[in-house]
């Protein structure tokens, strides 16, 4: 398998290297299997995944804010070739099995950015922007940016940081464009180190 190069940058890019975070974002629409399915998920299809070659990190996320799907996964991994791998197929990537059926608003992208998926702990939140950094950096906070090269490429770019725990999380304020979510699980890593590539 051969690491592809970073694609064409804007002029003044910042990153020094580039690093894939591949998203998975998804409703469910049987309320009777929902909580067996976000066991398997979380339990059985979590861990197949982060023992895949190419998988660095995976973490899987609730949304608190609406018009966003339910479920959010986001997995380090090295390049686009590690989901048309065998081994991926094998181990259950790129379908919910039995479940598929009640399946919605299910969306995948692949995204080049500057590190690995942030480790959110209980009591932190992640918090995406499809808007630009700015409603992020106007919270105090540090956006990492991606950028969509690969699967539905939409949105094309976002901005992601870490949300430590606030005073009051359902005084929050969020403009449109921005979503909240909290961790459902901890972030799984693999053993080795992510392939990364020189933006230089």
């Amino acid at each position: 398998m051969t690491t592809p190069q970073p694609s064409r940058l804007p002029q003044g890019w910042p990153w020094p290297i580039i690093i894939m975070i591949y998203t998975v974002e998804c409703s469910f629409a049987d309320p009777i299997s929902e909580a067996e399915w976000n066991d398997f998920y979380s339990l059985e299809k979590l861990p197949a995944l982060i023992s895949v070659r190419g998988f660095h990190t995976s973490q899987r996320f609730r949304a608190l804010s609406e018009r966003c799907p339910v479920y959010l996964a986001l997995h380090t991994i090295d390049h686009h070739d590690v989901l048309l791998s065998d081994e991926y197929r094998r181990k259950g990537g790129g379908n919910f099995a039995r479940w598929q059926q009640h399946i919605t608003d299910w969306h995948r992208n692949l995204y080049e950015t500057s590190g690995t998926a942030p480790a959110v702990r209980s009591g932190e939140y992640l918090l995406l922007s499809a808007r630009g950094p700015d409603p992020l950096i106007t919270m105090g906070l540090s956006p990492s940016i991606l950028h969509a090269v690969a699967l539905e490429k939409s949105p094309e770019w976002r901005w992601m940081a870490v949300l430590p725990d606030p005073a009051d999380i359902n005084g929050l304020a969020l403009p449109e464009g921005l979503h909240l979510y909290a961790p459902m699980t901890a972030q799984l890593r693999s053993s080795s180190e992510p392939a990364i590539v020189s933006a230089s």
